[in-house]
């Protein structure tokens, strides 16, 4: 539970960011998901976005904002604004601009988002796939580490590393040697693009603001730009428009539809990490799948 000593220690360094006086006067409890704690909060003119966790949670919060700040120096998507992080003897927070959302539901939106989104895919030169330093997906480790071929960072820092860290879990789903060499066997003959992707990108992680379409709660590195795409359809697909949107900039190639389940087993995976068993199903469904084609 959020004590008072936490929201002074806010509006403390929230003072001190901003260089004038913030008293809360107002926080109301948002929605976040299943990891942090989220409120809205104002002093009665200005208001921010806040997401709170255990002290130990500080290094993830660190590591969101300089997600949100790759994203931003893109200039191509719109992120919320990272205001301040901090922490005290209890707990840690991060602080963005607050925008009011809505879903991003409307034609319009979602198809400028898809816009957005492809050029995000088409900017930047970068010839390796990974990122300058390890992230997380969702509150899962999400290693990073520089790879010249694809396949083989997919295979093994992707698929191997979750497999891995259910097994020491006590959680065997497939013999995890033998299945990243057929994933990377399964990719060896795919080199995309090193797109800067946002990593996350499901239905709770996009909204539509006063300004427009926004993306949140990045999980960033440089990969395969299909892995955004795949995971846009794994749990509710986004609007029609915004495919329609994203294929008018940088046309999916033929063959994309043959790598989505595997970009997904990802995902699925991790979901089974961090939230047990009722995603077993999936998982299992999704390599004898994988295994039979």
């Amino acid at each position: 539970m959020v004590n008072q000593n936490m929201w002074q220690a806010i509006a403390d360094q929230l003072s001190d960011t901003l260089m004038f006086s913030f008293d809360i006067v107002e926080k109301k409890a948002i929605n976040g998901g299943d990891i942090n704690d989220c409120y809205m909060i104002s002093d009665g003119e200005q208001r921010y976005f806040v997401k709170i966790n255990q002290s130990d949670f500080y290094p993830n919060f660190e590591i969101e904002a300089e997600n949100i700040h790759a994203l931003r120096q893109s200039e191509m998507v719109s992120v919320p604004e990272h205001i301040l992080t901090g922490k005290n003897k209890d707990h840690a927070f991060l602080i963005l601009n607050y925008l009011p959302l809505k879903p991003l539901d409307e034609a319009d939106d979602s198809y400028l988002f898809g816009q957005q989104l492809a050029k995000l895919h088409l900017w930047g030169e970068q010839k390796e796939y990974g990122f300058d330093q390890d992230n997380y997906i969702g509150s899962t480790l999400q290693p990073n580490k520089w790879d010249k071929k694809w396949g083989r960072f997919f295979a093994e820092q992707r698929i191997g590393w979750q497999l891995q860290l259910l097994k020491e879990k006590g959680v065997t789903l497939v013999e995890i040697d033998d299945f990243t060499h057929l994933i990377q066997d399964r990719l060896a003959h795919h080199q995309p693009r090193a797109s800067l992707i946002h990593g996350d990108l499901w239905r709770g992680n996009v909204a539509t603001s006063p300004f427009g379409p926004v993306c949140f709660d990045p999980a960033c590195y440089w990969g395969d730009r299909e892995c955004d795409l795949a995971m846009t359809e794994l749990f509710s697909k986004f609007h029609p428009d915004f495919y329609r949107g994203y294929e008018s900039v940088f046309p999916l190639d033929a063959n994309y539809h043959q790598r989505k389940e595997i970009y997904n087993l990802y995902h699925l995976l991790n979901h089974y990490n961090q939230f047990g068993g009722i995603y077993l199903d999936q998982c299992e469904t999704t390599i004898n799948h994988i295994l039979s084609y």
